[in-house]
């Protein structure tokens, strides 16, 4: 992924709408966003693979490729973050891209103000060259906050810029409950809205993630109705 510390990033947009994109461009680009398009799933990928993008625009109903599988080749070759555009009450899509590793949604229509905020959060995820090295160990497993990494033992656990920020919420206060309004605020950069599952969705992700690495130590818990936390055992 390109590294964003001049205070610009690239960005692709793959969507079929020729307006829309240009639309995008014509909004974004005075916010420090230098935005290239694509108008199918399978040139967005060949463009992807040159690695000089940090954030994709991803929508779900394309021709040919749907989105669904651009984005699981995108996961196959990249953690970069991406943002998918849904249909408008479309829940199985939605929860379909979360699942799959997309870091957001937005549904359309939507307004540019928006997008602009959800893209702005994101990015602030993603490493860069200026992110203080640190690190933080909780049970048997060790983040290092500034690649955004988990490790266990030897073996790196790839998670999105989403799902490492929602597992640092939780090892930064083991023990402790966090809310889903506090999770999604820091996480997503937005408040959570009734039956809005994107935080479940994505704390799913986490667990099945860490239980493939073999990771018992700590363990995930939801407090339904109330948030999640992480059981940390001595």
């Amino acid at each position: 992924m390109k590294n964003t510390a001049v205070n610009t990033a690239r960005l692709l947009i793959i969507d079929d709408d020729r307006e829309l994109g240009e639309m995008l461009k014509e909004y974004l680009q005075p916010e420090q966003f230098v935005v290239d398009a694509c108008l199918s799933g399978e040139d967005g990928i060949d463009v992807l693979r040159g690695g000089n993008h940090d954030v994709v625009i991803l929508d779900i109903m394309l021709p040919g490729m749907n989105g669904l599988e651009v984005l699981k080749q995108i996961r196959d070759m990249s953690d970069i973050p991406t943002i998918m555009l849904t249909a408008k009450g479309d829940d199985v899509d939605r929860i379909l891209g979360l699942e799959l590793g997309a870091d957001d949604y937005l549904a359309k229509p939507f307004n540019p103000r928006e997008l602009l905020a959800r893209l702005k959060a994101t990015l602030r995820r993603a490493p860069t060259s200026s992110t203080i090295a640190s690190r933080l160990a909780v049970g048997d497993i060790e983040l290092d906050i500034k690649a955004l990494k988990v490790i266990a033992g030897s073996e790196s656990i790839r998670l999105t810029g989403t799902e490492f920020e929602l597992l640092r919420c939780l090892a930064e206060a083991p023990g402790d409950i966090v809310s889903k309004d506090d999770l999604s605020n820091r996480a997503l950069g937005r408040r959570h809205m009734p039956y809005d599952r994107s935080i479940d969705t994505h704390m799913s992700n986490v667990r099945r993630k860490l239980g493939d690495a073999g990771v018992a130590n700590p363990s995930i818990q939801n407090r339904r109705g109330v948030g999640y936390s992480l059981l940390v055992e001595e």
